[in-house]
């Protein structure tokens, strides 16, 4: 691959669009710094063709929806995708809607959930890639001459490891499952979050009652708002904890915040009459409109039936020599512990999966989970245990 281009004016960047847009495919990555800030601060943007490599200057360059829109004109293949996305769709409420994620792809293939790039790319292009820029500092200019070979490498095989896998995942009858599961990559609800619902991310919300889930959801509003105005990461406003022990402590006076011994001097000060104002809310609340509890842990015989299913969806997945967490989700099986259906059109609405995860699992856990089919320990008595799906009615 030739020398890369340096992307850091308008002219050069009006170029690269008109480039990207009119490409088949090309390979993307991005370096952000997100320590410090609210959201991630993009910091570059490396973007590979079939013949070529640019590097982005997202500090040159403010305005960088143009490249985003020409991202949209084309497929876009990477690698663990769903954090460069996300940044698109924070920045520029827009993502590519036709990706290919190689880790994604490589777990369908046998290497497992979290194949680091360098790793698939010894494996599938024989390429050593020189990681010695894993933390650095991407504010800093000019690059250095190892910066720039950091970026280029981690777009440049990318596409080369596409066209390995692609026809590997036609061959064993997966590409399908794969541009389905890439599909919803490219799909931009997947990164908006629902703020109505942010509360319950707070540890210990499962354990509050309506009323402090409502003040509790006051207090994160008002964290996030405020975390975004300074441009700070939430944990910086107010920790977690802090925030639960607020929706639990109900304050009404100033003097209250200090039983609360993580809210420190300057947080009183500067937050101190908005965090009383914020109960205050959720405590004028009328009862029918305070927030719904979230569903509490399951019960021990669901948490064995959960175990129980888990099991047999690693007897499934050992077939089809594919990682269980990727074929069936825990929340998946939780959902049926929890709701029990009646038959076989509830039990794949319930599972509520893609429509190749239906194929490998429906019929054998409805077949178990109905009494037809049951699940075995063979080989315990030879030292080599193995759980095995087997027809009821061939054990008789």
């Amino acid at each position: 691959m030739t020398a890369p281009s340096i992307v850091a004016d308008a002219t050069a960047l009006d170029a690269l669009c008109e480039r990207v847009a009119d490409a088949g495919r090309v390979a993307l990555d991005t370096e952000f710094h997100a320590e410090r800030t609210y959201s991630p601060r993009l910091m570059v943007i490396q973007i590979a063709f079939d013949d070529g490599a640019a590097i982005v200057d997202a500090l040159a360059l403010p305005n960088l929806r143009s490249l985003a829109l020409a991202l949209t004109r084309t497929t876009v293949v990477g690698h663990a995708l769903s954090a460069d996305l996300k940044i698109f769709a924070d920045r520029f409420d827009l993502v590519p809607p036709r990706v290919f994620d190689t880790q994604v792809a490589a777990a369908f293939l046998g290497y497992g959930m979290q194949v680091s790039l360098a790793d698939l790319v010894r494996s599938v292009c024989g390429v050593r890639l020189a990681k010695s820029q894993t933390v650095s500092d991407w504010s800093a200019r000019p690059f250095s001459a190892r910066q720039i070979e950091y970026l280029v490498g981690d777009v440049a095989y990318l596409l080369p490891a596409y066209d390995v896998l692609r026809p590997r995942l036609e061959e064993k009858g997966r590409y399908e499952w794969v541009y389905e599961e890439c599909a919803e990559l490219g799909d931009i609800e997947r990164y908006r979050m629902d703020e109505r619902r942010a509360y319950l991310r707070i540890p210990g919300a499962t354990r509050m009652n309506r009323r402090e889930l409502a003040i509790l959801n006051e207090l994160v509003k008002l964290r996030d708002a405020t975390a975004r105005a300074r441009d700070l990461p939430v944990r910086y406003v107010l920790p977690d904890d802090v925030v639960a022990g607020l929706a639990v402590l109900k304050p009404t006076r100033l003097e209250d915040l200090s039983q609360l011994r993580r809210l420190d001097g300057s947080m009183k000060r500067q937050l101190g009459a908005a965090i009383l104002d914020a109960v205050a809310r959720g405590l004028a609340l009328d009862d029918a409109e305070l927030p719904q509890r979230p569903a509490r842990p399951n019960a021990p015989a669901r948490d064995a039936l959960v175990g129980f299913l888990g099991a047999a969806v690693a007897e499934i997945a050992r077939g089809a020599e594919l990682p269980p967490s990727l074929l069936v989700p825990r929340a998946a099986l939780e959902r049926l512990a929890r709701e029990i259906p009646r038959d076989r059109a509830e039990f794949e609405h319930a599972l509520a999966l893609q429509p190749w995860r239906l194929a490998l699992v429906t019929e054998p856990l409805w077949r178990l989970c109905s009494g037809a089919a049951a699940l075995k320990i063979e080989g315990y008595e030879r030292g080599d245990p193995k759980v095995r799906l087997s027809d009821e009615s061939s054990s008789e």
